[in-house]
């Protein structure tokens, strides 16, 4: 978790367990149920630092980045 979405969270990381075959917007809804403020954020995501679709499917060990917008100038 990165910025606001470890802000809501209340942890940098986080653990699941999910069955074979889980894809990342299996993942993402599984994070919904467990802490539904992150739903709110437009989040994209990475799997072990590339970004990907919500259709990647996960396997075991894998790492899912949940990431914020990022602002500046």
């Amino acid at each position: 978790m990165f910025a606001g979405a470890r802000e809501l969270v209340g942890a940098g990381t986080v653990s699941q367990v999910l069955p074979a075959g889980s894809t990342v917007q299996g993942a993402v809804e599984a994070l919904w149920v467990a802490y539904p403020a992150l739903r709110e954020m437009r989040l994209r995501f990475a799997v072990n630092a590339a970004y990907v679709d919500g259709d990647a499917v996960l396997h075991d060990g894998d790492e899912l980045a949940c990431i914020p917008p990022v602002g500046g100038g």
